[in-house]
Formats: structure tokens, C-alpha cells, sequence
């Protein structure tokens, strides 16, 4: 029988309690054994049989933990992973990876003179939209993608004293959702060819950006990335035109709801999204309509593929050298904002 991997987390705050903690717990072959927290008090009433450490040291330091899972503030991302990588452990850092891609390729170096597994947590490649729109594109229906656009709009008018929104490098909309949906038309598309970020604080006593608009170049095709803290009722998730067509879904995924109602999975009505997304394709002037419904979402999956990478039996779900890709896209869309200017993309702003 293949052994259970022991895994530690780091922290007990919102990224643990809602994604890390129970997705651990719903997948086979994965044991939540240890967390570190100086208050224990506070994972005790749901997880009453882990162990709980007063520090990140003292987690790295167990002999039985096979991964630690790194869900900290994003500053110390880099400190913590390159922590545990040389106290012999396998890693996932939670996205945005690090604050600069030199940390990003830092931590690289450490993960192989380690020889251990380095992984980053982009949940959002599972969501059941993603995973249709990336099934639609591949199929070829919508024949080449000429214009993609991808919103992650929500309404948060009041600024919170938290360190996501404070004036810090790695705060704000462009490390936090940006990581996502630049990952995202990387899986899809590719590295761009040219990047143009614009980045604004619009909030009443904003002190980071809580809003941003990206635009990808891949030769004549757009990629368009959008994020605002200042929509009460949000627009398409995804709008897709291609030269046969045009697809158009509504609604975010539903497994972060999920797992805040305190859904583990596998449970029934897991990742199942209830609104179909409408593709609309023309032949010869002639215009046809339907649903396409929307595959099921998985967030399980990436800790899955995880475990089988630490065994040895299967692929990184999210290796070191993607990361390191979408490290450097956001660095260069800091400089694009600042300087005002579409930048044109090269190997050594992505490459590992």
C-alpha cells in the first residue's frame, strides 16, 4: 500500500481554515498531522486531532512531516519556503509565489540542491469555468482566439486594516487576484509577447491598488485581465472571441463558497457550477445559440497531483519554472503601470 504523506501548515488564518486545512483533509493518501500557531485555540474545535506547534521552526523541525504548506503573508514567502526546503522538506507556497521573481529563482535553486518537490498553490487552474473555457479553446470550436477577456470583480467599497491591503510590496488586487488570471492566460495561451498594466487605487482611503486592468499581446490577439474591488453587480467572468464565435459565462466558481460553508470534499454537489456559459457560433451568415454546461470544478486535484508528485509516481501540478513565469509577468506589469507604457516581454523577464 503507498504511504500516507504527513503534512504541516503554517499558520491558521483565512487560507488555511478555508482552502488549505479541508482540502488536505478530502484527499486520500494526505494526513493534516501538524499546525503552527500561537493560538491553537483556534483550529482545536475543528481540527481536535492535529498536532499544534508554537512556531514555523518547530513545524520544519519534525521528523514525521513529509510537506509543509506555506499559506503566510506574502512577505514571508520566501523566508519561510527557503525554511523548510532546508530542513529536508517537500513545499507549497500559497500564489502570489514570492514578491520578486530573484526570490521566485532563489527558491528554485534551494528546491533542487534540496531535491525536493516546490510547488505553488494556483487553485484557480481548477475552477469549473476555467477548466470549460480551456476544454472550449482546445476543441477548436471557437476557431483562433482572437480577443479573451476574463474578469474577477467583486464589491469590497470598505478598506480593511489587514496586510492585503496595506501600501507594501506584494498588497493589492495585481499580486492577489492578478497571480491568479495571469496564470490562467498563461496555461491558455502562453507568455505574451507585450504587456500593459494599469493600476489604480479607487477606494476612499485606499492604500494599495484595488483595481486593475491588464492587456496581453500574443501578435494581433488580446488577452484582458480585469480586477475591482467597486462592482455590486459584476459583468461576464469570461467573454471569448473567436473567429467562428463567441462564448460568454457569468458567475465565479463555487468552490471557495463551499469551503466556507464547511463542505470537505468529495461531497455531493462538489465543484458543480449551476450556471452554463452560452456559445455563440456563425456559419456562412448564419447565427446559432447554445448552453454549454459547465464542467465540474476540482480543487482536489491539485493536491492530488501533489501527493503523487512527492511519491514519485506523477508530474508537479504547478512547478517552480511556471511560477517563476507569472513572477516575472507581475513584476513587469508593476514596471508597466509605473512607467505608463506597454512593455514588450523577454526570455530574461520569465525565464527560470
Amino acid at each position: 500500500m503507498t504511504r500516507t504523506l504527513k503534512v504541516g501548515i503554517v499558520g491558521y488564518g483565512f487560507a488555511t481554515r478555508t482552502f488549505h486545512a479541508p482540502l488536505i483533509a478530502g484527499v486520500p493518501g494526505l494526513e493534516l498531522a501538524a499546525i503552527a500557531s500561537s493560538d491553537p485555540a483556534k483550529f482545536r474545535q475543528a481540527w481536535p486531532d492535529v498536532a499544534a506547534e508554537t512556531s514555523p521552526a518547530a513545524l520544519f523541525a519534525r521528523k514525521d512531516l513529509d510537506l509543509v504548506v506555506i499559506p503566510t503573508p506574502n512577505d514571508s514567502h520566501f523566508p519561510l519556503a527557503k525554511l523548510a526546503l532546508e530542513a529536508g522538506k517537500h513545499v507549497v507556497v500559497d500564489k502570489p509565489f514570492t514578491l520578486t521573481v530573484a526570490e521566485a529563482r532563489a527558491l528554485r535553486g534551494c528546491a533542487m540542491q534540496a531535491g525536493k518537490v516546490l510547488s505553488v498553490f494556483q487553485n484557480r487552474r481548477w475552477d469549473a469555468d476555467f477548466l470549460t473555457v480551456k476544454a472550449l479553446i482546445a476543441s477548436g470550436e471557437l476557431g483562433p482566439v482572437q480577443e479573451f477577456e476574463s474578469h474577477f470583480d467583486r464589491h469590497s467599497p470598505v478598506v480593511q486594516d489587514r496586510w492585503r491591503e496595506r501600501d507594501a510590496l506584494g498588497s493589492g488586487l495585481w499580486f492577489d487576484l492578478g497571480a491568479h488570471l495571469v496564470d490562467q492566460a498563461v496555461q491558455l495561451f502562453g507568455v505574451p509577447d507585450a504587456l500593459g498594466v494599469d493600476l489604480a487605487r479607487q477606494r476612499p482611503g485606499a492604500r494599495t491598488d484595488d483595481y486593475y486592468q491588464a492587456q496581453l499581446h500574443y501578435g494581433s490577439s488580446r488577452v484582458i485581465l480585469h480586477a475591482n474591488n467597486l462592482v455590486p453587480q459584476p459583468g461576464p467572468r469570461y467573454t471569448v472571441h473567436g473567429t467562428l464565435g463567441t462564448y460568454v459565462k457569468f458567475g465565479l466558481d463555487v468552490q471557495e463558497d463551499q469551503l466556507k460553508a464547511g463542505m470537505i470534499p468529495p461531497a455531493p454537489g462538489w465543484g458543480v457550477d449551476p450556471n452554463p456559459g452560452t456559445l455563440t457560433l456563425f456559419n456562412a451568415g448564419d447565427r446559432t445559440s447554445r448552453t454549454v454546461p459547465t464542467l465540474t470544478g476540482d480543487y482536489p486535484a491539485y493536491y492530488a497531483a501533489l501527493r503523487d508528485a512527492v511519491l514519485g509516481t506523477g508530474p508537479n501540478p504547478v512547478p517552480v519554472e511556471q511560477a517563476i513565469q507569472v513572477m516575472g509577468l507581475i513584476e513587469l506589469g508593476r514596471r508597466c503601470a509605473a512607467e505608463g507604457r506597454i512593455l514588450q516581454v523577454s526570455p530574461a523577464d520569465v525565464s527560470a
